[in-house]
């Protein structure tokens, strides 16, 4: 009888803590780092970003979580440490991501509980200028940088869906059982440095007038739309970027989490069930 009653509490316990999920709220500011912006970690530039997602307990310190976020990013030459480059870019991003989120302490224990994070994220970005007309003209099909053309067989056209890697911590403050409050600064690792559609060197103008068109060329070289900025298109060759580092970005959020106690099947939102077992897995 006494192993019977045990191997229900083990029961109870594996499924009360897989069924425990919690509803993210998140919001905050977003931004990016990259050949516009070189600052590692600023405000300058940031925007708002949104976001909500939910966690499934695997364990108390081990959770299973998935997110959607939304948010723009952009840089300015203008406002960085190059303004004569005058290069500019906007873009909206809508990402995804499958993490692992680790707490140091048992939560249930703990009120204030460090934790980590780590996954695959999908992520869609469409970067786009204003040029000197006032119009939004969209980067990533004029080859700036000769992507895609046979002169530059290693520059191949970038997609504007890519995987990424999120990577980041935070720190949570359980106001019960069923509702945290916390904060947490998420880094996205990118596979593409062409987030801003800068990273290596000017091409030949011709033969991307030929292959792209004029706005190819006024796009790709807009230091002449300066007041005092050279008329003269670089010689091919030329520095327009840096692609020994990719581009990244990331987001600091404050997180509102809500256990969802009606998708536990009737059992008990506290730390024992209704078997009198321990809800929580140690």
């Amino acid at each position: 009888m006494k192993k019977i009653f045990l191997f229900a509490c083990l029961f109870t316990v594996l499924h009360t803590s897989a069924q425990t999920i919690r509803l993210n709220f998140m919001a905050g500011l977003s931004n990016y780092h990259g050949e516009i912006q070189t600052k590692k970690i600023t405000f300058d530039q940031s925007n708002p970003v949104f976001a909500i997602g939910a966690t499934l307990d695997i364990t108390n310190k081990l959770l299973l979580r998935s997110d959607f976020s939304v948010t723009k990013l952009q840089g300015d030459d203008k406002r960085g440490i190059y303004p004569t480059r005058n290069l500019n870019f906007k873009t909206s991003i809508q990402e995804g991501t499958l993490l692992l989120e680790y707490n140091l302490f048992d939560p249930y224990d703990k009120k204030l509980t460090p934790y980590v994070f780590s996954g695959v994220g999908l992520f869609h970005f469409n970067s786009y200028t204003i040029d000197s007309l006032n119009r939004k003209v969209y980067l990533q099909g004029l080859s700036t940088e000769g992507q895609g053309f046979p002169e530059y067989p290693d520059r191949k056209v970038y997609k504007r869906t890519q995987f990424n890697i999120p990577i980041g911590g935070g720190l949570k403050y359980a106001i019960s059982d069923d509702v945290q409050f916390g904060f947490e600064y998420g880094l996205r690792i990118l596979f593409t440095d062409y987030l801003d559609d800068v990273s290596k060197t000017y091409v030949d103008p011709n033969i991307l007038r030929t292959r792209a068109g004029q706005l190819a060329v006024d796009l790709s070289y807009r230091a002449d739309e300066l007041k005092n900025g050279s008329k003269t298109y670089p010689r091919a060759g030329s520095l327009r970027g840096s692609s020994k580092v990719k581009d990244l970005y990331y987001f600091g959020l404050a997180r509102l989490s809500i256990r969802m106690n009606w998708f536990e099947n009737g059992m008990s939102t506290g730390r024992k069930s209704r078997l009198g077992c321990p809800s929580r897995v140690l």
